[in-house]
């Protein structure tokens, strides 16, 4: 299966470059290239990409809000969006996880990575780079959330994760946490394959659209704060 891509970002040569990247990878394919955010949107709409490789700073409709358009778009759901920046802690990165992206890479990833990660969304995992820290994580909580552009949630842990197994529960919180499932696997002594299950689970019961509004959600919700005390 070839995943197809959109790059979006409003200098030339670095849509340039990506595309001889992806285009070279057997399993990729770009289908548009857009030099702002209302023309990725538009793309996205006409070509139904797996994954939109968006830049934050263009000039009109910026990344951030071409990003909320598209995951906000109910013909686009399996359109997922990878974050471009130039400063991995950058606070609009923060944002762009609220308003859906699926994870975010600096601009100076290494190929191999970008690739990888580009096929992680693809296959609807969330990904978080590993310059993304706990405290930038934590920082989800605190920043206001777009209208609109994560699921909703009523501030209350036992309400809203009320339709988790106690294991779904544990597990999303350890998910908040940071950890990978093969960290999760080995620390509650289970497989990587069976993590997986509960946290596709649990994405399906709280309508998340991925593992980072999985994220989002457990932060605002209370499940987890930021002084890393899990509430199971």
């Amino acid at each position: 299966m070839t995943i197809s891509v959109l790059l979006a970002d409003d200098q030339a040569l670095i849509r340039a470059g990506f595309a001889v990247l992806i285009d070279s990878a057997p399993d990729m394919q770009v289908v548009g290239q857009a030099g702002d955010g209302a023309e990725a949107v538009a793309l996205a709409r006409t070509t139904k990409p797996d994954v939109v490789l968006m830049d934050i700073r263009m000039p009109g409709v910026d990344g951030l809000a071409a990003t909320g358009r598209i995951t906000g778009d109910s013909t686009l759901p399996d359109v997922h969006v990878i974050v471009l920046t130039t400063f991995e802690d950058d606070e609009y990165v923060i944002e762009a996880i609220q308003r859906g992206a699926s994870g975010f890479l600096g601009k100076n990833v290494d190929p191999a990575v970008l690739l990888d990660g580009i096929r992680v969304v693809a296959g609807g995992d969330a990904l978080l780079s590993p310059k993304a820290t706990t405290a930038l994580v934590a920082r989800l909580a605190a920043a206001p959330a777009p209208s609109g552009s994560a699921p909703a949630t009523a501030h209350d842990p036992d309400r809203v994760f009320s339709v988790l197994t106690d294991r779904e529960r544990e597990i999303v919180a350890l998910v908040a946490h940071g950890l990978s499932n093969d960290d999760i696997a080995a620390h509650l002594v289970l497989s990587p394959l069976t993590v997986k299950t509960h946290v596709h689970r649990a994405m399906s019961k709280l309508d998340a659209r991925d593992r980072a509004q999985l994220v989002v959600l457990a932060y605002r919700s209370g499940l987890v704060d930021t002084g890393r005390n899990r509430r199971l």
